[in-house]
């Protein structure tokens, strides 16, 4: 899958799913390694689309915890990658059948094992959401306005009553 072979259409819409996906990490930036398509955060990579893990099938190759990498590995759509598995490399099968919400779970997951803590603290802010406002007092500003307001109108109530109650005599 060199710069000259081109992608196949599965290439071609996978690269396109790496791409959106990175482009809601922090510093994600798309490379090219040794004539793959390689998406890094500070130098580091974290995704790495490649055709060499099994000959005629194309992969994400992805950091994973060992817990992770062990639970995945089942030789079919995961398995360890030739290159890096003991440090949690693993390689995913990209074709029509891939589960592109599972992929960016853990392409995010990788990311978060690379990227520098203040990447990772970004990614945090962007998907945390903000706590819901506490309710706060009113200032003493608005308390003595609607103080105010409330007294006119009882006034005005008042003197309203005691017009009722003058004898129309004219």
């Amino acid at each position: 899958m060199g710069k000259k072979e081109g992608l196949s259409p599965d290439g071609r819409k996978a690269l396109e799913e790496l791409r959106g996906i990175s482009r809601g990490l922090p510093e994600a930036l798309e490379t090219t390694t040794f004539g793959h398509p390689t998406f890094q955060v500070n130098t580091r990579t974290f995704v790495v689309l490649d055709d060499h893990e099994r000959p005629g099938m194309l992969c994400l190759v992805f950091k994973a915890t060992p817990d992770t990498q062990a639970g995945l590995i089942d030789g079919v759509r995961f398995f360890a990658s030739k290159f890096g598995s003991k440090h949690g490399w693993t390689a995913m099968r990209a074709d029509e059948r891939t589960n592109w919400r599972q992929a960016s779970e853990l392409i995010t997951a990788s990311y978060r094992l690379v990227a520098p803590k203040r990447s990772v603290s970004a990614l945090d802010a962007q998907t945390t959401p903000s706590p819901t406002r506490r309710r706060t007092r009113p200032s003493r500003r608005a308390v003595k306005v609607a103080s105010e307001c409330r007294r006119a109108r009882f006034q005005e109530g008042q003197r309203l009553q005691q017009l009722e109650k003058v004898p129309k005599s004219l």
